[in-house]
């Protein structure tokens, strides 16, 4: 497949995705603010409902699941052993290279994923609080950060915290060898010659959104520095000549639930975003900053009053759409907390979201979107081909609790054109 991702809601070709594993239990209610998680989940209970989300993907579109990806690659010595010393020299664990290469490609695949416990042989790990060798990918869930489809490269994510900095080596890693894919890559980790490598680069998936080939959404705050968008710039510069604009959105940093652009403002369709209206139009101390790059250069810096405004000037009038309904700031922020604007579009006007958001929904409901539960899709009792607007309900009480919504869930590498 030949990754071409040129907006957030043509019709999706290929996706990836990860069943959440034993990884996800392996944390406690100490550790578990390592692990970027305000609580622990209950792996059963979110199997069930991660069930549903990857039960709809497969029924309309061509799913690719990250540990399958790997094992794949993991069959080539070559790239296993430049993989392994990537990663034990990432993780600081110089040297274990040899002896996890001794491991089945199957074995090492759970292994870089579930975590690898630390043997207790002397004295200071004895005495010592860690569990592993090899911390567990409690996050990998969330394939949306480690990487995004920009055009035909994907861009590799440069993770805020370390703690999931070996999710975007091991994605790099599947792009560059699985054949399951055509790409090039774009790491800010390992800029090539003329572009800007930061220390203080990061970028993440759930921040960046394709518009139209040539615009760009991206939020900047804790988990994607204004370097890291440098980075894309530079790069746009090397790679298109013509007119690109990239709408900069500015985040709180306080509460979590705001980690990311996605999680307050998302693309339904060609004429509708969803917004958490509190961030997007009131919080005038957060800057929108629009930049127009033509000829390889930087014509244009200036601030305007919002993402949809901004857009609006490009030819692209989008009616929001209130998370939480139009009235109630409470539960306007009730719902955005659990997720309520990370919806994932797999067609335009056809989405996925989590069902507790019930006043979201409503509100989708009386613009058009018929509401379809995901079991009667997997059922086969509904077809989505029949609705023009539809989205897909699926249960979310305890996935949410993760930090995340279906958009964070999905790594899309493919979509079909948009006809605007």
């Amino acid at each position: 497949m030949e990754t071409c991702i040129n907006s957030e809601f043509g019709k999706l070709e290929g996706v990836i995705i990860h069943q959440p594993g034993s990884e996800v239990e392996n944390m406690t209610p100490e550790n578990a603010e390592r692990a970027l998680y305000s609580d622990i989940l209950n792996l059963s209970i979110a199997s069930k409902e991660y069930a549903q989300l990857s039960g709809v993907l497969k029924s309309i579109t061509t799913v690719f699941n990250v540990k399958s990806l790997l094992t794949d690659i993991l069959q080539n010595e070559n790239v296993k052993l430049n993989l392994l010393k990537e990663i034990c020299k990432s993780e600081d664990i110089r040297g274990m290279e040899t002896e996890l290469g001794q491991n089945s490609a199957a074995d090492l695949s759970s292994l870089l994923i579930e975590g690898v416990i630390l043997e207790k042989n002397n004295l200071t790990n004895y005495l010592g609080n860690e569990r592993f060798l090899l911390h567990p990918l409690h996050n990998l869930f969330f394939t949306r950060d480690s990487a995004m489809g920009m055009n035909k490269h994907m861009l590799i994510g440069k993770m805020a915290n370390p703690v999931r900095q070996r999710e975007t080596i091991i994605m790099e890693a599947i792009f560059n060898h699985n054949p399951s894919f055509e790409t090039s890559t774009l790491n800010p980790a390992k800029s090539k010659s003329g572009i800007i490598n930061n220390s203080r680069s990061t970028l993440e998936g759930g921040d960046f959104q394709m518009v139209r080939e040539n615009v760009f959404v991206i939020g900047t705050g804790v988990r994607t520095s204004t370097q890291g968008i440098d980075f894309i710039i530079e790069n746009i510069k090397q790679l298109k000549s013509e007119p690109q604009h990239i709408i900069v959105q500015e985040l709180p940093s306080t509460p979590e639930s705001f980690i990311h652009l996605d999680m307050v403002f998302t693309f339904l369709n060609t004429d509708a975003c969803m917004v958490y209206e509190p961030v997007i139009y009131k919080m005038n101390r957060l800057r929108t900053i629009h930049i127009q790059l033509d000829n390889k250069k930087v014509t244009k810096i200036e601030e305007v009053p919002n993402i949809p405004a901004a857009l609006k000037k490009l030819g692209m009038d989008l009616k929001p759409i209130n998370c939480g309904g139009d009235n109630d700031l409470w539960i306007q922020e009730r719902e955005q907390w659990h997720s309520g604007t990370n919806f994932f579009a797999f067609a335009p006007g056809k989405i996925i979201g989590y069902e507790r958001n019930s006043h979201t929904i409503n509100v989708l409901n009386n613009n058009g979107y018929k509401v379809v539960k995901a079991t009667e899709v997997i059922e086969g009792k509904v077809l989505l081909d029949d609705y023009k607007k539809c989205v897909v309900l699926i249960a979310g009480s305890e996935l949410a609790r993760g930090g995340g919504g279906a958009r964070c869930m999905t790594m899309p590498v493919r979509r079909s054109e948009v006809d605007w």
